[in-house]
């Protein structure tokens, strides 16, 4: 019997690694032949409001240490920092310029479109950004990377299927994405922190590892997924997320906005995430009908706090993760509230911009 369980361990480990280096979030060639003969009028809306990387300006690297001042005045809650804003909004631009190009590429085949965002990381990659910050100087730095990083590893993961791309200049970005990734991972691992910033370093550390094929990255990354599934309690909810008082909701969601694409991610891999389940039977679906539940009767949090919850569900990222998830479960299990949710397009740069446009859920016979 010990022998047989040190095989199915070892055939468990060999399995959590990289099979194709392009196989992205997402199958790129079926989406893409699916948004050109899509008749949904929520992914045509979708569609008609993107942008161009060719039409926004270029995004000149920023220099020296990143410092970035807390999101919140207080804590891990309440009044949030302008001055926060202000200082990451480079990053914002720099997202947001990536993933119009990959939005566009994957809509029109647009090699232009797809050369602008390769050339707008290049010269990000080509001037070493994302590497010079310390969590223990500035935690918000951390963060703002590991967000960044997501968002332009998952449009990278995409964009690798543009075959006229220069090869050389892909290669040295892919050594940059990781190069950041291993940085970002390795102060993760230094500490103990296990909250949706954990989720979101592996979701950039998943992304990163298919594009650059680092097995390390890869299984560290599905490693982290299934310890926040373990962490679920008997509702679904995420402990670490109802500790944020009246963003206990928005928390729970924030928390699967990296934890969804990050299935995905390992789903085209052939490593079965979406199907996992903690020691105590509790899966994703666990954690998306709590959210559901939530957002339906917010007095469920009193159970975790007393503080009124924010009900701004309607931020275009809010049910972004619902167009990963959507896909694999039965529409009849997808709480109503985020099938409602899902009736307007969904954004979310830090998970590759237009998420409707990506992968974008069309009910059964709606298309």
């Amino acid at each position: 019997m010990r022998i047989v369980a040190l095989l199915l361990l070892s055939a468990t480990a060999a399995a959590q690694t990289v099979a194709n280096p392009k196989a992205s979030y997402i199958d790129v060639a079926a989406r893409y032949a699916e948004l050109q003969k899509t008749h949904d009028p929520r992914t045509k809306l979708a569609i008609a409001e993107l942008k161009s990387c060719l039409k926004l300006p270029f995004v000149t690297p920023p220099q020296g240490r990143i410092v970035i001042p807390p999101h919140y005045f207080n804590g891990s809650h309440g009044p949030t920092n302008p001055a926060e804003t202000k200082a990451a909004q480079v990053y914002y631009n720099f997202e947001g310029r990536v993933t119009a190009g990959m939005n566009q590429w994957l809509v029109t085949g647009s090699k232009d479109e797809a050369r602008c965002a390769q050339d707008q990381i290049d010269a990000w990659a080509q001037a070493a950004t994302l590497l010079n910050y310390d969590p223990k100087e500035s935690s918000q730095a951390w963060f703002q990377v590991e967000w960044t990083l997501s968002s332009t590893a998952s449009s990278e993961s995409v964009l690798v299927n543009e075959p006229t791309l220069d090869k050389a200049k892909l290669a040295r970005d892919v050594q940059w994405l990781n190069k950041v990734a291993h940085r970002l991972v390795d102060f993760d691992k230094a500490g103990k922190g296990t909250n949706n910033h954990h989720y979101w370093r592996a979701l950039a550390a998943i992304a990163t590892g298919v594009v650059s094929n680092d097995n390390d990255l890869f299984s560290w990354a599905v490693g982290v997924y299934k310890q926040g599934i373990n962490e679920l309690d008997a509702r679904g909810a995420l402990p670490q997320e109802m500790a944020r008082h009246e963003r206990a909701i928005h928390y729970q969601s924030f928390a699967l906005q990296p934890l969804t694409p990050l299935a995905s991610f390992a789903e085209r891999q052939h490593v079965p995430l979406y199907r996992y389940t903690s020691p105590t039977g509790k899966s994703i679906r666990d954690a998306v009908n709590f959210l559901g539940a939530a957002v339906a009767d917010p007095q469920i949090i009193k159970a975790y706090t007393p503080d009124e919850q924010a009900t701004d569900f309607d931020a275009p990222d809010f049910f972004a993760f619902a167009e990963f998830y959507a896909h694999d479960t039965h529409p009849m299990d997808l709480p109503a509230v985020i099938a409602k949710g899902l009736s307007r397009p969904t954004f979310a740069t830090r998970i590759g911009g237009s998420t409707t446009v990506i992968d974008g859920y069309v009910p059964p016979h709606a298309d």
